[in-house]
């Protein structure tokens, strides 16, 4: 019985133990855990967030909305009278707070022309008295311009009430609500087109970077220490200056009077000054140049572990260096391959300064509309619509590729 009672303290003590164990390392990770809550978390949530929230319209014009909840946007007619009142009553604070701009650019987006309709009503309206708005204000109204008879304007703004919407995660799709509330496309196509061509310039970058460090990485690998060392700092070399300097410094390199034209002209390869700065191919060069040591370093390091025997016992039992080398020693790099074509990958698809430096318009990616509408165009929902699609993107991407491409399906023949 004795030994029995001790052997159950034992455990007890043992699972108080390890309970204490877990509290400490949750104590230790807690400052980890906070810093990705804040830093990485939080932000990808305020994005998703902002993408369909929405609420200028709501805020602008709260009674109207209330009003217009009782009117059947399906029957030919327009709002009753009250909320045509309410709405020039409204109408004409946001006039006095220097707002029916705001109004007016939320409501052009679902009705393309209302602009300069709502913007003038706005400045006759600011004449009038409240009074005289709450008694014959629906007449004044449609007194002001025909269009506000258009039952197309009223939905409109019924439609752009809602503090949610997914209008932005329609807009990145190139499509749009039309008056009658029905899905279809945009008349200018210009997101998919520039995902596309993020993801082409992005994989095109991810080929060259591969094919330059595979070799450069081999040589490393099978070096000598000495001279390795001696490489491996050039290769980090770029870590130690500016991104901004790295990037510029391609402007005096491909620019009309820079060192490729005129070196071409002056051996009398070409007459005139070729249009390299400025385009698609400027940015994938300078991007390839800066994202080349993400690529060396995965396949060094795998490259430096791989024992040199098994090559040379393939070479030694009749194979040739070729065969030998795509058979035995290709396949053990594809580790290296595939986490620095996965990291060139992932960072270059969602590049900003080097395409807004050296690309100009042909050379923009998606990261560059998005900086565009948060930093000039103050479009911040449709930038967090165009940042988590793009999020969305990436994760598909990286799950396709652990599925079906990543190391655990690879075979070593």
């Amino acid at each position: 019985m004795d030994n029995n009672s001790l052997s159950v303290e034992e455990i007890i003590h043992s699972r108080r133990l390890l309970k204490r164990k877990k509290r400490l390392l949750l104590l230790f990770t807690m400052p980890l855990l906070i810093f990705v809550f804040i830093t990485f978390i939080s932000p990808i949530a305020t994005m998703l967030y902002r993408s369909v929230y929405h609420p200028t319209v709501s805020q602008l014009i709260p009674q109207t909305l209330v009003e217009l909840k009782r009117w059947d946007e399906t029957a030919e007619q327009l709002p009753d009278g009250e909320t045509l009142k309410q709405f020039t009553i409204e109408l004409r604070q946001l006039a006095e707070q220097r707002l029916s701009g705001k109004l007016a650019e939320e409501i052009n987006r679902l009705k393309p022309g209302s602009s300069s309709l709502i913007k003038s009503s706005a400045r006759k309206l600011k004449r009038k008295s409240e009074a005289e708005l709450q008694q014959q204000g629906d007449q004044l109204l449609l007194g002001y311009s025909k269009k506000w008879q258009d039952i197309t304007v009223w939905r409109a703004i019924k439609r752009a009430g809602p503090a949610f919407t997914d209008s932005y995660y329609l807009t990145t799709f190139d499509l749009q609500r039309n008056s009658d509330g029905e899905i279809e496309q945009r008349d200018t196509q210009i997101y998919l087109k520039l995902y596309w061509k993020s993801l082409k310039i992005a994989l095109i970058i991810t080929l060259l970077t591969a094919l330059l460090a595979y070799p450069l990485a081999y040589y490393l690998a099978n070096a000598s220490s000495k001279i390795a060392n001696r490489l491996m700092v050039l290769v980090l070399l770029p870590f130690w200056t500016s991104l901004l300097v790295r990037t510029t410094s391609w402007i005096a390199i491909l620019q009309t009077n820079g060192v490729v034209n005129s070196t071409l002209m002056k051996i009398g390869i070409i007459d005139q000054p070729l249009e390299l700065l400025y385009t698609q191919f400027a940015t994938i060069i300078a991007m390839t140049h800066i994202l080349l040591p993400f690529m060396i370093l995965p396949l060094y390091s795998v490259m430096k572990n791989i024992d040199p025997s098994y090559y040379r016992a393939a070479l030694s039992l009749g194979s040739k260096p070729l065969p030998a080398f795509i058979k035995i020693y290709l396949p053990m790099t594809i580790p290296g391959v595939s986490a620095g074509a996965l990291l060139v990958f992932i960072i270059s698809i969602g590049y900003y300064i080097t395409p807004a430096i050296v690309g100009g318009t042909e050379g923009q990616m998606i990261s560059n509309i998005i900086a565009f509408h948060m930093q000039s165009s103050n479009n911040w929902e449709l930038a967090a619509a165009l940042g988590s699609l793009l999020l969305a993107l990436i994760i598909g991407l990286y799950w396709l590729y652990d599925r079906y491409v990543g190391v655990n399906n690879i075979k070593l023949g």
